[in-house]
């Protein structure tokens, strides 16, 4: 009966411990939740209208045609990837 009792009161006392930690969890999620939307929309506008975004620094030698279209084709790779790692 005295064990049940001591074993009760220790998970009770665990229980209320754990429970600032998800309380603070579910706080840094909820505050995150705009900032992440509002990345993701700029993503998706600088792709619908083709814009580079300042944070895409990609440098490549040359001012050929090829050279430009390789740029550009990086700056998207980037974007969709920004795109697909922010959603998941």
């Amino acid at each position: 009966m005295f064990l049940t009792k001591v074993i009760l009161k220790t998970f009770t006392n665990i229980t209320n411990a754990q429970q600032p930690k998800l309380n603070n969890n579910y706080n840094n999620t909820r505050l995150k939740l705009p900032k992440t939307n509002a990345v993701i929309w700029f993503n998706k506008m600088c792709k619908v209208k083709q814009l580079k975004p300042n944070y895409v620094n990609i440098k490549i030698n040359g001012q050929k045609p090829q050279d430009k279209k390789t740029t550009m084709n990086a700056i998207r790779f980037r974007i969709n990837q920004e795109l697909f790692c922010e959603c998941f």
